[in-house]
């Protein structure tokens, strides 16, 4: 008799079966209810002025694809005019343009350290950070979140003839906490280090003109920074801001930048318009900040949380499966919170994660505090 058809897919359904289990399943869920879970902080990924911005770069003759890659015949002058924009913006000495965030982080701690090199991360750094650690040949060492004082002392223990990589958020995506980057800075100069920094979650909305958290350092020959545009800017891609000698270093020999198609070109004119956009939004950036405060006050009290002081705000509520509820809950009547569980956090720290946007008005806002707090008193830990 025929022996019995293997079942491939048995052991994906195993994995499945096993985080469904744990209360850690992921799954694609429609958009619906108040904004308070999309990093489109100052409202502007649906604006007026970007649909102009694209229709404006359509009738001139921008094209959505770009046909290859940037080395191939995909390099517009869109992208270049992008990157001599976003050098002046940032104040760097020039940018690199990838198609999106998580692969320009990967790249670059991929590409950049290199095989005697040591990479000092912090321990909650982004899953792209990790990625690109991952496919580094330099050795990578996580340091206590946001310790300066670990960072420095983890320099200092290095002994080898390579640089040491200093690598963090502006401000943590899950936590809403920001770094202490001018001591980082310090520490960095002091001790022969590069210094890259994510700029995430801090672009549009902090700094002058919505520059960013590294402002002050951009411009150094040891500071690399990223700023995503899928967040604040409310497009997508990615601007890495760097020296020109690393730049160069990347197009040479960073296989996300060499063998990708190039990003839209039309994405490109709208990214340019956006930062224009943004350096002019200070009204925005000041109500997000009075919601931040308003915000952070009404959670202590009402919630019993303490106020991260930036626009995410996480509730941490310990088991994934009661974070699960709850953003179930919250969801039913109206408002858009997601539950974040782990690896994405440390395990125990399972939390709602809300984001403060403009998409939402004051009073819907309050209610949705008000309501999360009566949710937290039927869900007890």
């Amino acid at each position: 008799m025929p022996s019995p058809r293997p079942d491939f897919l048995a052991p994906y359904q195993a994995d499945l079966d096993a985080l469904r289990g744990r209360d850690r399943l992921r799954a694609l869920s429609k958009r619906g209810g108040l904004d308070f879970a999309s990093n489109d902080y100052l409202g502007l990924a649906e604006s007026e002025v970007y649909r102009e911005a694209a229709r404006a770069a359509l009738a001139r003759g921008v094209p959505l694809g770009a046909g290859g890659s940037r080395l191939l015949r995909g390099n517009h002058p869109e992208h270049e005019a992008l990157e001599e924009e976003a050098a002046r913006f940032f104040g760097a000495e020039s940018a690199l343009f990838f198609g999106a965030g998580f692969s320009a982080n990967e790249a670059l701690l991929a590409t950049l350290p290199q095989r005697d090199d040591l990479i000092l991360y912090d321990e909650l750094i982004h899953a792209s950070a990790h990625e690109g650690m991952r496919l580094s040949r330099a050795e990578s060492r996580a340091v206590a979140h946001n310790d300066a004082e670990a960072f420095e002392d983890a320099v200092r223990a290095v002994s080898g003839a390579g640089r040491v990589w200093i690598v963090v958020e502006s401000l943590y995506s899950m936590d809403g906490d920001i770094a202490p980057l001018e001591t980082l800075a310090g520490i960095a100069g002091r001790h022969g280090a590069f210094l890259l920094i994510d700029e995430a979650h801090a672009t549009g909305v902090l700094g002058l003109g919505g520059r960013g958290l590294a402002h002050g350092l951009e411009g150094r020959d040891n500071v690399v920074t990223l700023h995503t545009c899928g967040k604040a800017l409310g497009l997508s891609g990615a601007l890495v801001c760097l020296p020109r000698v690393l730049g160069e270093f990347l197009i040479n020999r960073c296989r996300n930048f060499i063998f990708a198609t190039a990003p839209s070109p039309l994405l490109a004119a709208a990214i340019r318009a956006a930062l224009g956009v943004v350096e002019r939004a200070d009204d925005r950036r000041a109500a997000l900040a009075e919601r931040v405060r308003c915000v952070g006050e009404a959670m202590l009290q009402l919630v019993g949380a303490e106020p991260s002081g930036t626009h995410v705000q996480p509730v941490i509520v310990g088991s994934d499966k009661r974070a699960l509820a709850l953003a179930e809950r919250m969801q039913a009547h109206g408002h858009d919170i997601r539950a974040i569980r782990p690896p994405t956090v440390p395990n125990g720290t399972s939390r709602l994660r809300i984001s403060l946007t403009l998409n939402v008005s004051d009073a819907q806002t309050d209610a949705m505090i008000a309501l999360l707090a009566r949710e937290l008193e039927r869900s007890p830990a």
